[in-house]
C-alpha cells in the first residue's frame, strides 16, 4: 500500500458547529470558541501554503449524521487541496458518496469501532479513503463525541485497523486537546510503531517544538487547531518543518 503523505504534513483543523469554525476544550461541548466563517478560514488556510485541510463535522459527531454538509460542500468548491472529513459518517454508502464527490478521505471514529467492516468496504474500491479515528482519554478509545469508552488500547485497536484496510489512523490525545499544554507523546508513539501506516496525530499542539516532537515519535502528520487560531505560531513556521 501507498502513503497518502509524500512527506510529513502540518494540517489546520476547520471544526464545524453550528456552520461556524469553533475549537472545544477536551472536546467538551459548552467550552468552544468561535473563530468565524468555514469557507473564509478554509480559504485562509489554502491562501497561507496548507496541502490539506482536516473538517470536523462536531454536530455530527455528537449527534449522529452530518449536520454541516452545506459549509463542507462550500469549502470544497471554494479551495483546491485534499479534504480530509470526519463527524457523522456512519455508512458505507455515506462514505463512498463523499470520496466519489471530491472529499479526499473520510475519517471514521465510532462507526469503524462499532462495525470494522465498514473500513474493509470502504477501502475495496478506495484503498487511500478510509482513516480510523482513535480518540483516547485515560488511555483508552473513547467513541460517541468522545463521551464513551470502550475499554479498548489504542494500539491494539490501531493495528486491528490497519489490517481491515484503513489508510492511515487518526490519534487523537483527548487529555491535552484544545488545552494548549503541550503534547504527549508517550501513546502517539505506541500508536505509531504499532502499526506501517500513517499515523495522524492531534490534540496539545501550543508550539512548534510540539510538532517537531510528535513527528520524532513516528506521526506521519499532525493536526494544529486552538494554536493557529490564537496565533501561537503561523501556518508557516508549522510548514517550515
Amino acid at each position: 500500500m501507498s502513503d497518502i503523505f509524500d512527506s510529513f504534513e502540518v494540517i489546520p483543523a476547520i471544526d464545524i458547529q453550528d456552520q461556524k469554525v469553533v475549537q472545544l476544550v477536551q472536546g467538551e461541548t459548552g467550552t468552544e470558541t468561535t473563530y468565524g466563517d468555514p469557507v473564509t478560514v478554509a480559504k485562509r488556510w489554502a491562501d497561507e501554503g496548507a496541502e490539506s485541510l482536516h473538517i470536523v463535522d462536531l454536530d455530527g459527531a455528537f449527534s449522529g449524521g452530518r449536520k454541516n454538509a452545506e459549509a463542507v460542500s462550500a469549502i470544497r468548491g471554494a479551495v483546491d487541496i485534499p479534504l480530509q472529513l470526519g463527524g457523522g459518517i456512519r455508512h458505507v454508502d455515506d462514505a463512498i458518496n463523499l470520496l466519489n464527490g471530491g472529499i479526499s478521505r473520510v475519517v471514521l471514529g465510532t462507526a469503524a469501532v462499532e462495525n470494522p467492516s465498514i473500513i474493509r468496504d470502504i477501502s475495496t474500491t478506495h484503498p487511500m479513503g478510509a482513516v480510523v479515528s482513535l480518540d483516547a482519554k485515560d488511555g483508552e478509545v473513547v467513541v460517541e463525541g468522545w463521551t464513551e469508552s470502550t475499554g479498548l488500547n489504542p494500539a491494539t485497536a490501531a493495528e486491528r485497523f490497519e489490517a481491515a484496510g484503513a489508510a492511515a489512523i487518526l490519534f487523537t490525545d483527548i487529555d491535552v486537546e484544545g488545552t494548549l499544554d503541550g503534547v504527549q507523546t508517550t501513546v502517539t508513539e505506541r500508536v505509531a510503531t504499532s502499526v506501517d501506516i500513517p499515523v495522524i496525530a492531534s490534540g496539545g499542539v501550543s508550539t512548534v517544538a510540539d510538532i517537531r516532537q510528535l513527528r520524532s515519535v513516528g506521526a506521519s502528520a499532525v493536526i494544529v487547531g486552538t494554536a493557529l487560531y490564537e496565533d501561537k505560531f503561523s501556518l508557516a513556521e508549522a510548514l517550515s518543518l
